[in-house]
């Protein structure tokens, strides 16, 4: 499947059909997003994903009862991690570990500490949850490109999904991506023009 098609063909499926997309399928998703772009590389997002019938009920309300929570087969909660100290540590291993240049290394780490440095913990937050949008793009277009569908959906209660799912401060759910097979169709796509998107 062509990308284009890819991105005309997903749709934000309104209800699932309950069947189980197989374990490799989703972790090929995971590494989809695993390689989703974000500034400095600093990945700062994580993801749980939720298989538990039981558990799905019990977010349901959380999420304004929308049918997709309790029929999709895996809910994925993308989380923003605001913990900038902890991330840029991480980063600095992992270039480390893959032997990357020490110059590029103290460009990288240095222009990530003095980002996160300027910033109010409000402001780390903003920034965390606009990645973690771009990684939910690759979730939703992996997901047509895998051969099965999603929804993104920012319409739940955060504070009670951190509650019910046990999730660790500092990480704050910011959008839920359920995906499965469709059991509902897809509507007519309708977008501004170019027009009205350039100026």
């Amino acid at each position: 499947m062509q990308f284009k098609d890819i991105v005309l063909e997903r749709y934000a499926t309104k209800k699932f059909d309950g069947k189980k997309i197989p374990d490799e399928k989703i972790d090929d998703l995971v590494e989809l997003i695993r390689f989703a772009p974000s500034a400095l590389n600093l990945q700062p997002w994580r993801i749980r994903i939720i298989t538990d019938q039981n558990i799905k009920e019990l977010l349901k309300p959380a999420a304004f009862n929308q049918e997709q929570i309790t029929t999709c087969s895996h809910l994925l909660v993308f989380c923003a991690d605001p913990d900038y100290s902890g991330l840029i540590k991480k980063l600095e291993k992992l270039l480390k570990d893959n032997n990357i240049p020490e110059e590029v290394q103290t460009m990288i780490v240095g222009m990530a500490s003095q980002s996160a440095g300027a910033m109010t913990r409000e402001q780390q937050l903003a920034w965390s949850q606009a990645q973690t949008y771009l990684a939910l793009g690759n979730a939703v277009n992996g997901a047509k490109s895998l051969g099965f569908d999603s929804c993104p959906m920012g319409g739940f209660n955060p504070a009670e999904f951190s509650r019910i799912l046990n999730i660790p401060a500092p990480l704050v759910p910011v959008m839920l991506c359920p995906v499965g097979y469709a059991a509902d169709k897809a509507m007519p796509k309708v977008r501004f023009s170019k027009e009205e998107i350039l100026f």
